[in-house]
C-alpha cells in the first residue's frame, strides 16, 4: 500500500462545506469552501458537494486529485443518524480511508486540539459537546424547533411573537415588532401568517442579527439573557466540576459571549482551530492506522 497519503478534513452541514488539505506529514497545502453537505439533504447532493470541495483545494495546491491516495476525515451533521450514515459510506468514492463522526465531535478536537475541553457550537442550530480525542459525550442538539438552545433558529423563533403580539396590540408597536415584520416582508395578520406557514430553521436563523441589534429593547434583552443561561445550562451538564475549558464555536459565539453569565464567562478561551481542523486530526489518525498495518 502506498503510504504517502494527501490528508482531508471535512466539515460538512447544511449551508456549506470546507476541506482543510494536508501532506501525509501534516503540512496544510489547501483551504477550499464548498456547497452544503449535511447528510439531511440528501446522501448523493451531499457526495457531491464533497468531492467538489476536495477537488477544489487539489486545485488551489496545485495537485491532480487521486482518491486512492486521500485519507478523508468528515465532521458532517446528521452523522448521528445510524441510516443516513451507513447509505453514506456505501456510496463512498475509493478513497484510502474514510471516517465520519458529527461535525460536534469535530469541533471538540478543533477547539481543543484534541485534548479535553467543552464546547458549545453555536450557529444555526447548536450543540455541546465534552472530552478528548476517543472519549466523548453531547449535550443539546436535538435539533429545531424543540431543541438547539441559544441558537439563530431559537432565538428568531421567539422574536418573532413579539411581532406578532404587536400586530393584534398586545404589546407596542416598537422598532424591534417593525424590524421583524420587514425581515419577513409582512404588513399584516394575514402576510405574516402566511410567512410563518413556510418557514423554516434557515429562515427564523435570519432574524437573529436583529435581536442582536435591539439588544437593549427589554423582549430582546430577556432573549439573550435567557440563551446565555441556556449555554450556561449545557456546560454544566458536561461538567459539573467547572474544570475544563469551555470554547463557545460557530457564528453566534462571538455576538452571545457577552451573555453568557459569571462565572462561566471568566472560564471561556478562544478556540486552537475549527470542525474541519478536527477532522483532519481523524484523518491523520486514520492514516497513521493504515500505514502501521501495510508495515506489519
Amino acid at each position: 500500500m502506498n503510504t504517502n497519503f494527501f490528508l482531508l478534513g471535512l466539515d460538512g452541514g447544511g449551508t456549506g462545506s470546507r476541506v482543510v488539505m494536508a501532506d501525509s506529514g501534516g503540512l496544510v497545502l489547501a483551504h477550499a469552501v464548498g456547497g452544503p453537505s449535511g447528510l439531511g439533504l440528501g446522501i448523493g447532493p451531499a457526495w457531491q458537494a464533497i468531492t467538489a470541495s476536495c477537488r477544489e483545494a487539489f486545485a488551489m495546491a496545485g495537485v491532480a486529485p487521486e482518491w486512492s491516495r486521500c485519507v478523508l476525515g468528515c465532521g458532517l451533521a446528521g452523522a448521528n443518524n445510524p441510516v443516513w450514515l451507513a447509505q453514506f459510506r456505501q456510496q463512498a468514492p475509493d478513497f484510502a480511508g474514510l471516517v465520519v463522526e458529527s461535525d460536534a465531535y469535530t469541533t471538540l478536537l478543533g477547539a481543543h486540539g484534541g485534548g479535553p475541553g467543552v464546547i458549545v457550537a453555536l450557529g444555526t442550530g447548536s450543540v455541546a459537546a465534552a472530552g478528548q480525542m476517543g472519549a466523548w459525550r453531547m449535550a443539546s442538539g436535538y435539533g429545531f424547533p424543540s431543541g438547539d438552545e441559544a441558537s439563530g433558529a431559537w432565538l428568531g423563533l421567539r422574536a418573532i411573537v413579539h411581532a406578532q403580539q404587536a400586530l393584534d396590540g398586545r404589546v407596542a408597536d416598537d422598532s424591534l415588532a417593525r424590524a421583524l415584520l420587514t425581515q419577513v416582508g409582512a404588513q399584516d395578520r394575514d402576510s405574516l401568517i402566511a410567512w410563518l406557514c413556510n418557514a423554516n430553521q434557515t429562515a427564523y436563523a435570519a432574524l437573529a442579527p436583529i435581536v442582536f441589534a435591539h439588544q437593549a429593547h427589554p423582549f430582546a434583552a430577556q432573549l439573550l439573557s435567557d440563551a446565555g443561561a441556556e449555554i450556561a445550562k449545557m456546560v454544566t451538564a458536561l461538567d459539573a466540576s467547572s474544570e475544563l475549558p469551555v470554547a463557545l464555536c460557530g457564528g453566534l459565539a462571538a455576538p452571545l459571549h457577552a451573555f453568557v453569565p459569571q462565572p462561566l464567562r471568566q472560564r471561556l478561551c478562544v478556540p486552537l482551530g475549527d470542525s474541519a481542523q478536527g477532522a483532519l486530526q481523524l484523518a491523520r489518525q486514520e492514516a497513521d492506522r493504515l500505514s502501521r498495518e501495510a508495515t506489519r
